[in-house]
């Protein structure tokens, strides 16, 4: 029987880190899925009393209380499972929360680009704005390819996960920005950890 409830969506990048993290950690069983559709325009009831933000992911206890965004959510259930943390201890922790808060932000300059481009009227659209977000993105994928060898070697740890989850997304929305001929040792990587049963467990429908 499952006893907490997730406010999903597949295509949801930040719901994804939350979905790779339950298989990773088998808790997968210990949640139900409730899969809705929100956009900037379009709010969902049930979504804002569980999360007055209006966004997923957000997951409901047992005991009814309420946990959200996915950085609070990942933290909740990475000290629930029995295994080993997926965030190291010491100087390598900070260093793999920082890299994780650098793939969210890169997912929050892509869906910010997915919503001026699919929503936002085309006579409305504010191109510098667009080339700004699109600038953030590069510069967190220049990142990434610094990180193959280093922070990203240590396992599917969080910043892993969080980088992939950011990929993915990418190759969703962008499937035409082609990153990795500039990048080919992040390229290599996440070919690599795409091969994880999570991985593909847990791609975007197209």
């Amino acid at each position: 029987m499952t006893d907490m409830t997730l406010f999903y969506s597949a295509t949801s990048p930040f719901v994804r880190k939350v979905m790779l993290l339950l298989h990773e950690t088998a808790q997968l069983q210990d949640v139900t899925l409730q899969e809705v559709a929100l956009s900037p325009v379009n709010a969902n009831a049930e979504v804002n009393a569980a999360n007055p933000a209006g966004k997923i992911p957000a997951l409901r206890l047992a005991d009814g209380s309420l946990l959200y965004d996915s950085r609070v959510i990942l933290d909740y259930l990475d000290q629930r499972h029995g295994g080993p943390s997926l965030v190291p201890a010491g100087q390598q922790r900070w260093t793999c929360l920082t890299l994780a808060a650098l793939a969210d932000a890169a997912l929050d300059a892509a869906v910010l680009i997915r919503y001026e481009t699919f929503l936002r009227p085309q006579d409305k659209r504010w191109d510098d704005w667009l080339q700004g977000q699109q600038e953030k993105l590069e510069r967190a994928l220049a990142r990434f390819e610094q990180a193959v060898g280093s922070e990203l070697a240590n396992g599917f740890d969080l910043a892993a996960i969080s980088v992939a989850c950011a990929l993915g997304y990418v190759d969703l929305r962008q499937p035409g920005m082609g990153w990795r001929q500039r990048y080919p040792q992040l390229a290599a990587w996440y070919a690599d950890v795409s091969q994880r049963p999570s991985m593909q467990a847990t791609q975007p429908p197209i």
